[in-house]
């Protein structure tokens, strides 16, 4: 049996791939996809692990194979997810995280309405500002256009933030984490997707009021502050 679908999206610098990797230390059997990209790697990522790092001419001979569920440019260099990963997951029969931008997850939400879709937003500009000065230091110098093209991509993108079921705040990393995979537990028991006859997790109440909270329609006390200090509201 195919396991769940869980998009994840968020603006350059709001710290999600840190929340990816606290979600998958903390629950098990979901598989991550790992996307393709034109782009140079950052830092310490490495191939086959934070994404697939490709030639340009070979990406686009998949484009044209159509192998990619989803892409997109972004910036200059291509983005896209593989459909071998989705197949990959639901032949083992777990849970799919693939995290992607907005543009991504609105063609996979075209072709698949079922997913779940989980919104990360930073909380305030000066916070996504600093974090998006300390990644371009990381690569090796800040390249005040390039930040300054990144603020006004992520602001694009939050404006977004209702396309989406769930919608979290990464103002306090272990808060968000705790969020995020509860919405995972919450979702898994709704679809009945734990083996039978395994004890019910008696902490599932609370990760399911958790996840309640993280609905987009009872976000409102605590997205509206969030929302104005980027100049959007509700």
């Amino acid at each position: 049996m195919a396991g769940l679908l869980f998009i994840l999206s968020a603006p350059s610098g709001s710290g999600k791939s840190t929340l990816v990797s606290q979600l998958r230390s903390m629950v098990p059997n979901l598989d991550f996809s790992v996307s393709w990209t034109t782009r140079a790697p950052r830092g310490s990522e490495q191939e086959g692990r934070e994404y697939h790092f490709i030639q340009r001419d070979e990406f686009l001979r998949m484009i044209a194979a159509d192998e990619f569920m989803e892409h997109a440019d972004v910036f200059g260099n291509y983005y896209g997810t593989a459909r071998t990963g989705l197949v990959e997951a639901a032949a083992r029969g777990n849970d799919l995280l693939l995290d992607i931008d907005v543009q991504g997850a609105a063609q996979v939400r075209k072709n698949m309405p079922q997913a779940i879709t989980i919104f990360i937003l930073p909380p305030n500009p000066d916070v996504l500002e600093r974090r998006l000065r300390n990644r371009s230091r990381a690569e090796g110098g800040v390249e005040e256009s390039v930040v300054q093209k990144r603020l006004a991509t992520a602001r694009h993108e939050i404006e977004k933030y209702h396309e989406y079921r769930y919608v979290l705040v990464n103002d306090v990393l272990e808060r968000a984490a705790e969020e995020l995979s509860a919405i995972v537990i919450a979702e898994r028991s709704c679809a009945n997707h734990a083996i039978d006859g395994k004890p019910q997790n008696p902490e599932l109440p609370r990760y399911r009021k958790l996840a309640e909270q993280c609905l987009l329609q009872n976000s409102a006390t605590r997205l509206q502050p969030v929302l104005a200090s980027f100049g959007l509201s509700l």
